[in-house]
């Protein structure tokens, strides 16, 4: 059921974000473009501004007298000062409306108590999947259109016990994201009678993780999990356990699905499994050949559901019929789920004409979206395996 609509007064529309018709409205974009998922960020930030190249040319964003402009910050993924910092930046001198963002999970906790919702601003994240955001103090403006790492746990469960896999060591990248993960995963895995022989946090940027592959070895396990980061220790601890033969196929995370580790590790990470958020719907298909010749691998990480972060910021100032923050975050959930016209990847001028209109819509895009709870995404999971050099899809669960 949609949440019930908050009246818009005069006072609202001279609240701090108010834009008036013809103005340019700031979208913030605040993604690791450095750091430990550098080389998966370029493709979201772009599938965020194909949503909102999408809608400018549209023209009829409020009435036509309207124009999105994506404001790129660096949150770095992994350091909460700079994040905070940068986030602080667009809201206070960018003055956005909005935000697409965070990616990790601790620096999207850190930018959303301190700098978002002090200030009344809605940030959707496509990718910050940590289960501790689903409780987090935001005042109904922290989404997310990834779903909960209490999730992911259990499907990779679900597919080792699937594949008659008994028994794991684990290890993590030492922050909110790899600690919820891992807890995520024990949980599920050990319900389901499986064993994990450790659980070890492993921190990002060392040169050497000998050390930490030499504890998974002692402990053993027919497979390594890896819940880390692919151009970080997630990396470095995959590449140190094939040298010395301690593991030689993999689990792993969604923050490990990145062309980049394939192409450093080589064939040894052929036949290591994983899984991502996704779906094989129509919506994801038609993104990726959308961002085919634009972006560096069109189906990626996270790439649907920063189309889809940047549409449901779109969709929710029509709705309101204004750029003002608190009536952004009153309309999120209602462009989000039913009732309303379904809309998918490339009908985004569609959904601006039944809003300007005064009908609804139910906004599906490219990961098939449906925002449940705290307003996090319900979400379904993409089953890889690593084979001749490529990612390869086996199924959604």
């Amino acid at each position: 059921m949609k949440k019930i609509l908050l009246a818009t007064t005069a006072a609202t529309m001279l609240a701090t974000g108010a834009f008036a018709d013809g103005e340019k409205i700031n979208i913030g974009v605040i993604l690791g473009f450095t750091g430990p998922i550098e080389s998966l960020t370029p493709d979201m930030a772009l599938g965020a501004e194909l949503a909102i190249d999408e809608i400018n040319a549209a023209g009829t964003l409020l009435g036509g007298g309207a124009e999105l402009v994506s404001v790129r910050a660096d949150s770095t993924c992994i350091d909460s000062s700079a994040a905070q910092a940068a986030a602080e930046a667009l809201v206070s001198n960018d003055n956005v409306a909005a935000i697409v963002g965070a990616d990790c999970s601790g620096v999207t906790g850190a930018i959303a108590n301190n700098v978002a919702v002090p200030n009344g601003v809605v940030m959707i994240s496509p990718s910050a999947t940590s289960p501790a955001l689903s409780t987090i103090e935001d005042n109904d403006l922290f989404f997310r259109t990834s779903p909960s790492d209490a999730r992911q746990g259990q499907v990779l469960s679900d597919v080792l016990m699937d594949l008659g896999v008994k028994s794991v060591a684990v290890t993590y990248t030492n922050n909110d994201y790899g600690k919820g993960l891992a807890d995520a995963f024990q949980g599920s895995y050990e319900a389901a009678g499986g064993t994990v022989t450790i659980s070890a946090a492993h921190e990002d940027g060392k040169g050497d993780y000998s050390a930490e592959v030499g504890a998974l070895a002692a402990a053993g396990g027919e497979m390594l999990a890896v819940f880390g980061y692919a151009d970080q220790g997630g990396a470095g601890i995959i590449q140190g356990a094939l040298d010395t033969g301690a593991f030689d196929t993999f689990v792993m995370g969604d923050g490990m699905k990145s062309q980049a580790l394939i192409d450093n590790i080589g064939p040894d990470l052929n036949g290591s499994i994983g899984t991502q958020p996704g779906s094989a719907g129509e919506g994801a298909k038609k993104l990726a050949e959308l961002l085919t010749g634009i972006a560096g691998t069109p189906d990626g990480p996270f790439t649907a559901e920063s189309y889809d972060a940047a549409a449901l910021i779109a969709f929710a100032i029509q709705a309101g019929g204004s750029a003002d923050r608190a009536s952004i975050a009153a309309n999120v959930l209602n462009v989000a789920n039913a009732p309303g016209e379904p809309i998918g990847v490339g009908e985004l001028a569609k959904g601006l004409e039944i809003l300007a209109n005064g009908g609804e819509i139910d906004y599906q895009g490219a990961s098939d979206v449906e925002l449940i709870g705290p307003g996090e995404a319900a979400g379904s999971y993409q089953e890889y395996v690593v084979e001749d050099g490529a990612f390869k899809v086996l199924r959604i669960r």
